[in-house]
């Protein structure tokens, strides 16, 4: 079954009709109001609804399915594919994201231990090294879906972590809970070629290009309490960044 949808054009605006109706669409695919596997109108119906040309319509499908939010298949029509995770470069954490964007998230816990901190992470995390501190790698999913590989090091006794907290909880949830005040952050972004394990992990082939991020946080005191070092599947997410001028 499908149902008109509530798309409004600006005639007047400089802004082309065709991406009018996809920023549209796009945003109820982002707000969970097209979930995966909705079928759309077919063109010549959704351009009936909303007054356009057929080409305009298809010109507005085309570049949904192009941006890979939309599917088009043989006797079935045009549907919904999962969205792409789009994450603001700020101070939050990837399950607090997924939450708001209504992505439904999940996670398996796959590493929850106390071990001897190596060299590289105890000179990050501002350690002797040989202190015990808390690892954890976790796959985070999206409706189902694999989205990221999230390995993690914090001192201990910071939060009450176990792997039932955090199969429901986002780890900065725990320890805002436990009264962490979480201030700033230093971050990198890049991308690597998936190892056999990521890939199996994550639906992936081997040697597929993966999205990476790095981040060690601090609180208002200045002591890091974390760092993370995760992997993510580009097709299903995206880091968005704004840019301000001088």
């Amino acid at each position: 079954m499908t149902r008109p949808l509530p798309i409004t054009l600006d005639r007047a605006s400089p802004v082309p009709l065709y991406f009018q109706v996809a920023q549209q669409i796009e945003s109820m695919i982002d707000r969970g109001e097209l979930p995966p596997g909705s079928r759309l109108d077919n063109e010549l119906q959704l351009a009936d609804q909303t007054g356009l040309s057929r080409p305009t319509m298809r010109q507005a499908i085309q570049y949904l399915v192009d941006k890979g939010l939309l599917v088009r298949k043989r006797g079935v029509g045009t549907q919904v594919v999962h969205g792409r995770v789009k994450r603001r470069v700020e101070l939050s954490s990837l399950y607090d994201d997924l939450a708001h964007a209504n992505q439904r998230p999940s996670t398996v816990v796959l590493v929850c231990e106390v071990v001897p901190a190596d060299d590289d992470v105890a000179v990050t995390l501002r350690l002797p090294p040989g202190t015990e501190i808390v690892h954890l790698e976790r796959v985070r999913y999206t409706r189902d879906e694999p989205l990221a590989i999230m390995e993690n090091w914090l001192p201990v006794g910071l939060a009450d972590l176990t792997p039932e907290r955090l199969e429901r909880h986002g780890l900065y949830e725990l320890l805002r809970a436990a009264g962490v005040h979480m201030r700033v952050a230093s971050q990198r972004i890049g991308a690597r070629a998936a190892t056999a394990t990521e890939a199996k992990l994550l639906h992936e082939r081997r040697g597929a290009p993966l999205l990476t991020m790095t981040r060690t946080t601090y609180d208002d005191s200045g002591r890091a309490i974390e760092h993370g070092s995760h992997v993510y599947r580009p097709t299903l997410y995206s880091f968005e960044i704004a840019l301000v001028e001088r």
